[in-house]
């Protein structure tokens, strides 16, 4: 019996002293917790680079890209080359096959059997005049203007007789140059577009129209950036300063360009005003650039290096004055006034009034 209530006491015991430690350890944890809650949440001062940049949005585009016409008119009758392929100046890239209406081929050959007929006679009135010349009969004044009209029926009937071969073949031979329906690249590059397929008419470019748009060529080692400048910043910037470009479909790559161009005039973009900007690329070999590809570029405005750094937000100001607030002895908020230089938006240069590691406190949180 007394065994008993000895193990009843032991058991009762043990179950008070585990409420006992239990309580205990709660009542640490509320302290802890108390005393973390209520300790100001701080930031210590740093060495790092702070630099002041201006965002340029725009793309990755050829410096110079030409447009591939044709000086004949027909239709497409083979395409040689396709979009992505590199090609040589003078290298075939598409024939046109003429295709003249009923009424230009018969106007051009009753061109050139008038022009025929019209230089058969002033070949006949040549040689008499020739033959009477010697008699005397002709002065030098009417043989020399008889001679003339001789030589202008003579390259009358041989431009004709071109175009009518133009027309019909699709190639003649003019002033000892040869001109076809092939059109060949003005010079050496990569294919970019294609706008015409087989069988599409071709209009050619003449003096008073443009004609039709057949390839767009580009020297792809020739690129630049072109964007624009938020009218805030346009003031900082001037040609040369050098440029971090970010392509959104190379993630992770850097490329180093310069500051070529500043647009005197801006132009409204969603209700703002923007100033346009071109940025040469020295070395496009640094990654796969495509044309037309979407980047932004960071313009280096002003860069400091190894300078004591806080974040702005624990930053005062108030007129001429600038400080933060730092721990005192007792963990009371103490300000301190400090000298800034460079900021970047988010991490400002500190020039006098702080030391490297040493804490500043958190600006405190606004109750609502």
């Amino acid at each position: 019996m007394n065994q008993k209530r000895r193990s009843r006491k032991l058991v009762i015991w043990i179950v008070v002293a585990a409420v006992v430690l239990a309580a205990v350890a709660v009542v640490a944890v509320m302290k802890k917790k108390g005393s973390a809650k209520g300790a100001a949440a701080s930031v210590k001062v740093e060495r790092g680079n702070v630099v002041e940049k201006a965002l340029a949005v725009g793309s990755i585009v050829p410096r110079n890209e030409i447009s591939v016409k044709s000086k004949v008119s027909g239709v497409v009758k083979r395409i040689y080359r396709e979009p992505g392929q590199k090609v040589a100046a003078g290298e075939a890239l598409i024939e046109i096959q003429p295709d003249p209406t009923p009424l230009e081929l018969a106007d051009a050959r009753r061109r050139v059997d008038m022009d025929d007929i019209a230089f058969k006679n002033l070949e006949k009135a040549i040689e008499r005049a020739r033959g009477l010349m010697t008699k005397g009969l002709v002065s030098d004044t009417e043989f020399e203007e008889t001679k003339k009209n001789y030589d202008q029926a003579k390259l009358q009937l041989e431009m004709s007789r071109e175009r009518l071969e133009l027309i019909e073949k699709g190639h003649a031979s003019i002033a000892g140059k040869e001109i076809d329906a092939i059109v060949k690249a003005p010079i050496a590059g990569f294919i970019l577009e294609k706008n015409i397929n087989l069988g599409d008419p071709v209009v050619p470019l003449t003096s008073y129209q443009e004609g039709t748009v057949l390839m767009t060529l580009a020297n792809m080692d020739s690129l630049v950036f072109k964007g624009t400048v938020d009218e805030i910043d346009v003031g900082k910037l001037s040609v040369g300063m050098p440029v971090e470009i970010k392509v959104g479909a190379i993630p992770g790559k850097s490329i180093p360009g310069r500051l070529a161009k500043i647009s005197l005039k801006a132009k409204e973009e969603n209700n703002t005003r923007m100033f346009p900007v071109e940025i040469s690329i020295p070395d496009t070999k640094v990654a796969l650039l495509r044309a037309g590809y979407s980047a932004n570029a960071d313009i280096i405005i002003r860069q400091v290096d190894s300078v004591l750094t806080i974040p702005e937000r624990v930053v005062y100001t108030s007129g001429d004055s600038t400080w933060v607030e730092v721990p005192g002895a007792k963990g009371e908020r103490r300000k301190t006034a400090i000298t800034t230089g460079l900021s970047d938006a988010i991490r400002i240069e500190v020039k006098s009034g702080l030391a490297a590691g040493q804490e500043v406190l958190e600006k405190p949180e606004k109750k609502i």
